[in-house]
């Protein structure tokens, strides 16, 4: 049996607690900390296969017999509250390599390497406190019978004293003697995560050699055709030392400074996942002779074995749709990340749910989206129903439908019905007598804006009062599908009967009868005992914008002719006000459900083709600053909803049966010339081909029962 190992507590006591999390001071102060775990061992028979389950407080990267196995571990998630409590699991990855890919398995070799970061450095890693390693390696040899191994106290450890802080690098300090490892006790083992590891590609830009003069110093730009997630790689050979301060920026901006001193034969490897589309080094060779630098990162991703593709006769719109592919590729880690730049928990649902909408018709595989979704049905769970921002929480229910809906996976269901319960009810207490949510801890989030100075982010109750509102009811109505998905008829109802309550309290208090439209809340005075940093005092102004009205049409709150005629008003005759790529969604969604994608979609994603000219090789965070300090990431996947709309609008896909058993589609070519959508399902690749004149051309892979239905048909 495998146990957690870290290094000797008699050698090394400062250099074994550590926070829980950068979202938290715990008062742990620990230096910054990476050991190497070695072991080496050559076994009497041939081995066929090594099938491993790999851990680490708070990250590894493992080599096995001299190659790259895989990096880790899979995160916990954890939300922006309850960072002062211990994580109570810790996930492993699985990772199979075979002799075919490892001749040295044919010798019997196993040579493992794993490099480990105690602290924690972005804020969606999570630590228990301790550093550790754990690492269970099954062998199964050529003669069928099996060997089961793992990290004991026969490992060798040692720190590795290069690095002494997440940007400080030095190659020229004497490295420690390697000593056996100790057992961490009172860790309990890690559960194995049902995703695979994120896939590594070592990416070199175009000349990424740099040769330098004894004494000479240079700077030199490396940008990259597109910007990713992954893990600046330098590997230097000199006789001396090369000073390196290096600029890791998504576009002109520095996101990241490190400093670096390489020696000799040398190979750095960032520490910590970056978000990169160049590299601007400052490098000066202090040695005797020629020193040469070879510069690359290694991109990290999600496993993308599917592709699928959509393509139009607009050229400029298939840029914005790669676009928005490629920035869901890069968020796709072994939890959903708003963007590798700001690497945020898993507090973020409304990005993870848009992004698990894209996947639909890009990747396909939902293994990740029904991970996020139990990862955070253990953090309602945990918690009473409470997170951080009380939409992305209602939010998760829609993200749960739709997962099951995609997949089929009926355990999904169940397995989140506590979650589900604890969600409404904690809702439910914060009903007025008025029938409107008027207790919340907060009305965040409602979109990334400022108005009159205060932020939507965590508006007051004026500028956040309905959305929260709609966000509740559009749950109601999905928490009693999902009731009654699981059986569960009297709790269907009372969601049910609950959600008629509200669509009158609503009604009747957040509806301006006279100018026909929805205000953003009311103007009471909030409790003096809710106020604090995210629930600003209430505003006498009453606020009309697009958010509250665009919210009520996408979840159906009046008649859809109603709802039409609303749409209309405010795209066309009665601007409200701006929005950003995330509520477009919204919108987009609203467009759609309400049969009117053939005049709007294309028009709404005009928007993306002027962000699109800002920044080629990313994904803009916004179109409108928040505040003009403000600086935009541009690798944020919540604005990449048009992966999702584009191709839903273009087909017409409804899901009629979870899991792809049986759809419909309703092809339509929105004025465009041509258009092809491919769709990933779980029985293969379906393919649509339109071209203006020309009849339709459907490929359906074998088993998947599809239905075509015309325009307006329900």
């Amino acid at each position: 049996m495998a146990e957690y190992i870290w290094l000797s507590d008699v050698l090394y006591p400062e250099r074994q607690r550590c926070p829980f999390t950068t979202l938290h001071d715990s008062g742990t102060e620990a230096p910054f900390t990476v050991v190497t775990f070695s072991s080496s061992r050559t076994l009497d028979r041939p081995i066929a296969s090594v099938l491993l389950t790999v851990s680490a407080e708070t990250f590894f990267a493992l080599s096995m017999n001299g190659r790259p196995v895989c990096r880790g571990p899979a995160w916990i998630g954890r939300d922006f509250l309850f960072n002062e409590e211990v994580p109570r699991t810790a996930y492993a990855l699985e990772k199979e390599v075979t002799m075919n890919e490892d001749a040295a398995l044919r010798r019997g070799d196993l040579r493992f390497l794993a490099q480990v970061r105690m602290n924690p450095q972005r804020m969606f890693e999570s630590s228990r406190g301790h550093g550790a390693f754990w690492l269970s390696a099954r062998v199964r040899f050529c003669d069928g019978t099996c060997l089961v191994i793992g990290t004991d106290e026969s490992w060798l450890a040692a720190p590795e004293t290069a690095y002494s802080a997440p940007d400080t690098y030095d190659g020229t300090r004497k490295a420690e003697t390697p000593r056996h490892a100790q057992i961490v006790p009172h860790l309990p083992p890690p559960e194995t995560a049902p995703v695979p590891p994120c896939e590594d590609r070592l990416i070199r830009p175009e000349n990424p050699s740099l040769f330098l003069a004894p004494g000479e110093e240079c700077t030199r730009d490396f940008p990259f055709s597109r910007i990713r997630a992954g893990y600046l790689d330098l590997l230097s050979v000199s006789s001396g030392a090369l000073l390196v301060e290096a600029e890791i920026y998504e576009t002109e901006d520095c996101v990241e400074r490190l400093h670096l001193t390489l020696s000799g034969r040398d190979h750095y490897t960032a520490p910590a996942l970056q978000s990169i589309g160049g590299v601007r080094l400052t490098v000066r060779n202090l040695s005797r002779d020629v020193a040469v630098l070879d510069m690359g990162m290694i991109a990290s991703c999600y496993p993308t074995p599917v592709s699928a593709s959509t393509r139009t006769s607009d050229a400029e719109l298939n840029a914005v749709w790669e676009n928005c592919r490629h920035a869901l590729k890069y968020c796709r880690q072994t939890l959903h990340l708003d963007s590798p730049r700001h690497c945020e928990p898993m507090a973020c649902t409304g990005d993870y749910y848009i992004q698990s909408l894209m996947t639909l018709f890009t990747f396909g595989d939902m293994r990740l989206s029904a991970f996020d979704v139990r990862r955070t049905a253990q953090m309602l769970s945990r918690h009473d129903g409470r997170m951080f921002h009380t939409t992305y929480s209602l939010i998760w229910v829609q993200m749960l439908h739709d997962t099951y809906l995609f997949t089929g996976d009926r355990a999904l269901l169940t397995d989140c019905l506590e979650a589900l319960r604890l969600l409404l009810a904690r809702f439910s207490s914060y009903t007025g007598e008025n029938g409107l949510l008027e207790t919340p801890p907060d009305y965040m989030f409602v979109d990334w804006l400022e108005v009159d100075g205060y932020s939507l982010h965590h508006p007051p109750k004026a500028l956040g009062q309905t959305c929260l509102n709609l966000f509740w009811y559009g749950a109601l109505g999905t928490a009693a599908e999902l009731f009654r998905l699981c059986g569960r008829e009297d709790e269907a109802e009372m969601a049910a009967e609950k959600r008629k309550h509200l669509a009158r309290a609503i009604r009747m208090n957040l509806w301006d009868n006279e100018r026909g439209l929805f205000f953003e809340g009311l103007n009471t005075p909030t409790e003096a005992s809710l106020l604090g940093p995210y629930m600003p005092p209430n505003t006498e102004k009453r606020y009309y914008r697009m958010h509250a009205n665009v919210l009520a049409c996408c979840f159906g709150f009046p008649e859809r002719s109603d709802c039409r005629r609303l749409l209309h008003r405010i795209l066309h005759t009665e601007p409200l006000g701006e929005i950003q790529p995330y509520f477009m969604h919204f919108l987009l969604e609203a467009v759609y459900r309400n049969g009117l994608r053939e005049r709007e979609t294309l028009r709404l994603l005009e928007a993306w083709k002027t962000s699109m000219a800002i920044c080629p090789k990313g994904l803009a965070e916004g179109f409108h600053k928040p505040e003009p300090s403000y600086r935009f990431d541009y690798s944020h996947a919540w604005a990449g909803t048009p992966a999702y709309a584009l191709p839903l609008a273009l087909s017409g896909l409804k899901i009629l049966e979870p899991g792809f058993r049986r759809i419909s589609l309703s092809p339509s070519l929105l004025g465009l010339r041509s258009a092809s959508v491919e769709i990933p399902t779980p029985f293969g690749l379906l393919r649509l081909d339109m071209r203006e004149g020309e009849e339709n051309r459907i490929f359906l892979p074998p088993g998947l029962e599809c239905t075509i239905r015309e325009e307006g048909e329900e």
